[in-house]
This record gives structure tokens, C-alpha cells and sequence, in this order.
């Protein structure tokens, strides 16, 4: 406990007493009535005080029936244990931060200082081996004790574990000045605004508006204010990613999540159940939208807060769409009928991206409604219906009722459930143009999850135009990002394999990007294009291998392709492409193993086909073999997950070319990569080969190394 103490030979050579040697005491006699008896106290009546009674009630009655005041007792107490008396008027207010209230409030002691070893607490019971305890195990440093009365350490506990008084230490640790960058709110119904007194009028005021303006001025996405068991924080997501802006005392945060539900008009007294609410800030005369959600946590509340620039809806042409996508989905948009499908999870730009599609479609020639769970943008010249499921308005709903307004496009935030989504399909057959967004992983998985929700088959394929899926992509930072001049890191090296391209800049980290070597995000797209091999790969129920192959046999861009093409402009790095996308095409199987490309061998000739077996073999790839055309077409019908074909010309039965030509005709294996073997090369062959629609082909007579080459290009052209 204390250098002194912790020795009860050295406290007995001191003439006191260790605090486990006093513990023996108290079967007989309370250790305060020792203690104040053997400092001379012992010629009044001696207080009526059980030994088991707690410190601060003997503390009270030792005073009371000795005539000792607090400081006096707390002397000798401090003598007799060889302690120092505690001057609480001089406590570090960072070392309150490390015990929770509760336990200071239990044991009666108040945190005066700390280091990385030690915590010095105020106590008016040195006896009590629980408190000490308690302390080293929460804190993980050794508690030493000094003393102080009860009275004094009560007094200290109610200051310091205020709430005004944990957000007035933690403003003045920050020095920052809140009038040159009010935050002021707008009031739903009316221009009102806080005034600037009210701004800067109490500290949680104060200490909120702090935290919303930094955020706003970090370009901070969400806010999260999360309490945890002594201390809670505020942290900002900043281009997609979470990170710490300061850590707030229990108290305070409580008293700021108040705060904020008062602003956003929820129940300030209902902690537990989640609520959803919303308000309107103005930071430097510009306004922004807050999104509310609250819910219980560990006996507190969480508090997350979406920002929203109001006044930030961006064209089609400011989004950076690269050139290729950005023509598909206006092609999209070109349809008067139908329904155009943007996928991706929460916070990767599909609301942005439909909010730039409509700014393009909204001409003055077309009626444009939306409906939507929350209105995020206000658009000029276009109807926005907000859902309100408490007064019965749904998405399904406010669909039906627009569809008696007349409108030409639609957009529906989010189709959820059976009902929206046949209602979204019906108003697409009807002749209107439907934009909408659906959760799934890629375009191609928006197909599944249409229905997943109830839709037919037959209903997609006929409605559905296409499909686009986001992500974003944090940019480097042009402060700080530096060339790659061929010398890589290992992890640079790793990545460079794995994805067969080199870096062009490096991330590495300034005060303007906050020290992350990123500022900014850029946009990576698949767009799925609809037609009618696609339509009948829809309703031949074809599953997610072979609709991607049609998709990107129709010219789509997996976002793993976009993404290294940012790669190779410099914009950003390899290690961000895979954090965001993965590994691509080629990624991990779920085994969390490397899963190897597949090769289908046809081939009439068995020796043939054992060469090449034992060569793919050793080179990591997946073998199966036919041998003849027949048996391949029926392999590739059953199993559509082949990387390539490699199919000999001359074959009896059925020759290569009508394979080739079967293989082309198939929605099963169209998209499959063929290399045809040959033994009559000629210009006029390998003419006729690749109108066909072969790959590539190759001489039976190549030595192996020409084999292989040929194998592993064709490879990297699919992926």
C-alpha cells in the first residue's frame, strides 16, 4: 500500500501499526477509537461504536465524543499508520479519470495523482485491504494511500464527478475558442437559431458544439460518442475510417448525449429503448443535417450521428466515375422504363450517386419523385416524400400514392421488404423509370437478393436494365504521398504478386491528412448492363458464377479492376484496394486457402493429355479432363467454375471448332476463356480461330515453356 505501511515490523518499529494489524483489533475495538485513545483521548466517556462500523460512521462519532476535528483526527490517524494527510485541494484531475465513480463513491477515496506505477488516492479508512484491491486490479498500478475525513473526500467526489465540473477540466485542457465558429441550430419550422450567449452559456453546450464543428471541419462522416466502463470517447469516421478525438469522463458524456437528444427531439428520460431523431446545425453560415441514433449500452447509451451537407449534391460528372462506368450507367439512365438497381453497404456513396443521376435527369421535362428513409439531400425541382411508418407512410405505400402523380422517375430509397419491391417492379412494367438501391456485395448479387425478397425470376429478368454497385476508396494524400521508384517493401512486394501490378505511390502521413497518408475517397464502380442473354440467364436461374461471366462478357468492370486502375494513376495504393475490395477475383476461398485455377483438358489423344495434366499439375492449377467434345460440353453444363479450356482442333466426332462454337452458344460457359491447340498453324486458321472465338491458340509442337506462357496469359486477360 505504501512504502511505510506495506511493513508491519517497520510500522511496529515506528511505534504504529500496519493496516492489517489493526483489522485484528476491530473484534474488540474499533481502530479510530484506538488510535484517538492512544493519542490521549481517553478521559471522556468512549463512543458506543461497533467494531464492524465503517469509517466514515466512526469517523463521526470519534469526533463527536473526543472533541477532535476532522483535520486533528486525520493527523493521527496519518501518524499512526506513518502516512501523509492528503491536500485534495491540489489533486490531478486526470487521475479521476481512471476509477469510476461508482467504486470511488463505495470505498470513500478520491484519486489525488498518478504515473505509469503508481495511483495516490485520498482515503479516511487506511484499513481497508478491498479498496486496495480493487484499485490495483481496475487500474493495473499500486494504490498508496493518504489520509483525509470523510467529509473532505465527499466534498471532493461531488465537485470533481460533476457533470459541469468533468466538461469544464475537459475544456480547459483544450483551449479552444467556440465563438468564431458557433454551431448554431436551425429550427425545423422557422429561420430561429441558438444565440451566441446561449452558445457559450454552460460547458455541455459548450463541449457539444465543440465536437460537431471539429467533426464538420475534419469532413467527418458519422459521430460516435460511446461510453465504456470509466472512460467513454468521441470518435470521427473520416474518409470511411473510425478515429479517436478525445476520451470524455462517463459523466460528461451522459450529459452530452443529452444534450444532443434534446436538440434532435428525442425522449431525454427514455434510456432505454433505441431512438431515432434529426436536426439542423449551421457551422460558419453553412447548413448541415444531423442523423441521430441512440441505444442502450452497458447499463449507458451510445450516440452516433450521421452529417449531412446539405448543400453538397453533386453531379454525375463531379462524382470522378471513371469514364467507362460513368458511360454504362448513363446508358442506364437513358431508359424511360425499368428499374436501375445501386448496390453497395452503408456509407459507400449510393445515395450520392442516385442524387447525381437525378440532378442529370432533372431536364424540367421530366416529373422526378422520390421517396425516401431519410430525405439526405434537398433536390430543386424535385417532389421528396419522407417515410413516416408511425402515421402508416411506407415506402410501399408513398409508391403506390406517387404513381397516381404522374411521375416519369422514381426513386425509392431502399427497397426491404416484398411488398416495395413488387410495388418498385409493377410501377417499372407501367412505364416509369425506377431507381433504387437493394444490399448485396456486387451488381451481379443484386439479381439473388431481388429475390431473396419475394420477386420472380421471370419478373427481374424482364424489368430489371441493370445494375451498379460502389465502393469508395480512400485517395492518397497529395501533401505527403511519395513516388515508388521501384524500391518495395515487403508488404509492397506481397501485394505487387497477388495482384500482378506495382504500386505508384506510397501513403505516409502529414498533419493535413491527420497523419493516415490519406485525404479524400474516390469512387470504384461495376456496372451490370442488362440484355437479353443476360435476361435469360435471370430466368434460367443461373447462379452467381455465371451471371458474372455474362456481365463481364457484356463489357462490365469488376471494382477490382477499377480499383488497381486507380492504382496504376497513383491515386491511391494496393494496401487500400484490398482492405476496401479484397483480393479480387482470385481470393481466398472460404477454407482460407488459395483456391487454384480450374483447367478443363479436351483432348482425343490420352498421352497428350497426361503431358499437359502433369505440367499444369506443378504449376499449382486444377485439372479435369474429356476426351472428346461431347463429354466436355457435358461437364461444362454440370460445372460452370473453369478459369479456361484448353481444346485440341482435331478431334473425332466433334471437332474443336464445333466445341468452340457450342462453348460461345452456351449461357452456361460463354464466357469461359478457350485456347485451342493446333498442328497446322497458319495465319488463316488462327483468323478463323479467334472470329470464332477462341482465346488464343497455340502449336501442339510449342516446347513447354511457350506452353505455359500462352496458359498464364490467357489467364491474367480473364481475371
Amino acid at each position: 500500500m505504501t512504502e511505510d505501511a506495506s511493513s508491519v515490523e517497520a510500522q511496529k518499529a515506528g511505534g504504529g501499526a500496519s493496516p492489517a494489524e489493526a483489522t485484528r483489533y476491530k473484534g474488540a475495538l474499533h481502530w479510530l477509537v484506538r488510535i484517538a485513545e492512544r493519542a490521549g483521548y481517553s478521559d471522556t466517556t468512549r463512543p458506543d461504536l461497533p467494531a464492524g462500523s465503517s469509517a466514515p460512521e466512526a469517523w463521526s462519532e470519534v469526533t463527536k465524543a473526543y472533541g477532535i476535528s476532522d483535520p486533528q483526527l486525520a493527523e493521527l490517524v496519518a501518524e499512526y499508520f506513518r502516512l501523509n494527510v492528503a491536500d485534495v485541494n491540489r489533486a490531478d484531475p486526470n487521475a479521476a479519470l481512471l476509477i469510476p465513480e461508482t467504486m470511488a463513491r463505495k470505498h470513500h477515496i478520491f484519486p489525488l495523482s498518478e504515473d505509469d506505477r503508481q495511483l495516490v488516492v485520498a482515503t479516511c479508512d487506511p484499513t481497508n485491504v478491498e479498496a486496495e484491491r480493487a484499485l490495483g486490479f481496475s487500474t493495473g498500478r499500486t494504490p498508496l494511500f493518504q489520509v483525509a475525513a470523510p467529509r473532505v473526500i465527499q466534498d471532493a467526489l461531488d465537485q470533481r464527478f460533476s457533470p459541469e465540473k468533468a466538461v469544464d477540466v475537459l475544456l480547459g485542457g483544450l483551449a479552444d475558442d467556440i465563438s468564431e465558429d458557433a454551431v448554431k441550430l436551425v429550427e425545423e419550422m422557422g429561420p430561429e437559431s441558438i444565440s451566441e450567449d446561449d452558445i457559450a452559456s454552460t460547458p455541455v453546450v459548450k463541449l457539444t458544439n465543440l465536437i460537431i464543428r471539429d467533426a464538420i471541419t475534419q469532413g467527418a462522416s458519422d459521430i460516435h460518442i460511446e461510453p465504456g466502463r470509466k472512460l467513454g470517447a468521441v470518435r470521427y469516421r473520416v474518409d470511411g475510417v473510425l478515429r479517436k478525438h478525445m476520451d470524455l469522463p462517463m459523466a460528461a458524456l451522459n450529459r452530452i448525449i443529452s444534450r444532443i437528444k434534446v436538440l434532435s427531439k428525442l425522449d431525454i428520460a427514455d434510456r432505454l429503448r433505441p431512438q431515432d431523431g434529426k436536426a439542423r446545425v449551421q457551422v460558419r453560415g453553412r447548413s448541415y443535417d444531423l442523423r441521430v441514433s441512440t441505444i442502450p449500452a452497458g447499463g449507458a447509451e451510445k450516440c452516433v450521428m450521421r452529417v449531412l451537407d446539405s448543400s453538397s449534391a453533386l453531379s454525375l460528372d463531379e462524382l470522378e466515375i471513371p469514364k467507362h462506368e460513368l458511360d454504362r450507367l448513363r446508358g442506364l439512365l437513358a431508359h424511360r422504363s425499368g428499374v436501375v438497381v445501386v448496390t453497395g453497404p452503408t456509407g459507400s456513396g449510393k445515395t450520392t450517386t442516385l442524387y447525381g443521376a437525378l440532378r442529370e435527369l432533372a431536364d424540367g421535362k421530366v416529373n422526378i419523385m422520390t421517396v425516401e428513409d431519410p430525405i439526405e439531400y434537398e433536390l430543386p425541382g424535385i417532389t421528396q416524400t419522407q417515410v413516416q411508418t408511425k402515421q402508416g407512410m411506407t415506402f410501399a405505400g408513398a409508391l403506390r400514392a406517387m404513381l397516381r402523380q404522374d411521375p416519369d422517375v422514381i426513386l425509392v430509397g431502399e427497397i426491404r421488404d416484398k411488398e416495395t419491391a413488387v410495388t418498385a417492379f409493377q410501377a417499372a412494367m407501367t412505364g416509369h423509370l425506377v431507381l433504387t438501391t437493394v444490399h448485396a456485395n456486387d451488381a451481379v448479387s443484386a439479381v439473388s437478393r431481388l429475390a431473396d425478397l419475394g420477386l420472380q425470376y421471370s419478373t427481374i429478368s424482364q424489368t430489371l436494365r441493370g445494375a451498379a454497385a460502389q465502393r469508395l476508396l480512400r485517395r492518397v494524400c497529395g501533401s505527403c504521398a511519395e513516388p515508388v521508384r521501384g524500391q518495395l517493401t515487403p508488404d509492397e512486394q506481397r501485394l505487387t504478386e497477388r495482384h500482378g501490378i506495382e504500386p505508384v505511390v506510397r501513403a505516409v502521413g502529414c498533419p493535413d491528412c491527420g497523419f493516415t497518408g490519406y485525404r479524400g475517397r474516390l469512387p470504384v464502380n461495376e456496372v451490370l448492363v442488362g440484355g437479353p442473354r443476360m435476361a435469360q440467364a435471370i430466368e434460367q436461374r443461373k447462379g452467381w458464377a455465371t451471371l458474372q461471366r455474362v456481365a463481364i462478357q457484356g463489357g462490365m468492370r469488376t471494382m477490382h479492376q477499377v480499383g488497381l486502375e486507380w492504382v496504376k494513376q497513383g491515386r491511391t495504393t494496393l494496401v487500400e484496394v484490398e482492405r476496401v475490395l479484397g483480393q479480387g477475383l482470385d481470393e481466398d476461398s472460404t477454407d482460407g486457402t488459395k483456391s487454384a485455377p480450374r483447367i478443363l483438358l479436351v483432348d482425343d489423344d490420352h498421352d497428350a493429355r497426361l503431358l499437359m495434366r502433369t505440367m499444369l499439375e506443378s504449376d499449382g492449377f486444377e485439372i479435369e479432363e474429356a476426351e472428346d467434345g461431347y463429354k466436355a460440353l457435358d461437364i461444362l453444363k454440370a460445372d460452370q467454375e473453369f478459369q479456361l479450356v484448353i481444346l485440341d482442333l482435331s478431334m473425332p466426332g466433334m471437332d474443336g471448332r464445333q466445341v468452340l462454337q457450342q462453348i460461345r452458344g452456351s449461357i452456361d460457359s460463354a464466357a469461359v476463356p478457350v485456347l485451342i491447340r493446333t498442328a497446322t498453324g497458319s495465319n488463316a486458321i488462327e483468323t478463323e480461330l479467334l472470329e470464332a472465338g477462341a482465346d488464343d491458340y497455340i502449336d501442339k509442337a510449342a516446347d513447354t515453356d511457350r506452353f505455359m506462357a500462352r496458359v498464364r496469359a490467357v489467364l491474367r486477360r480473364a481475371m
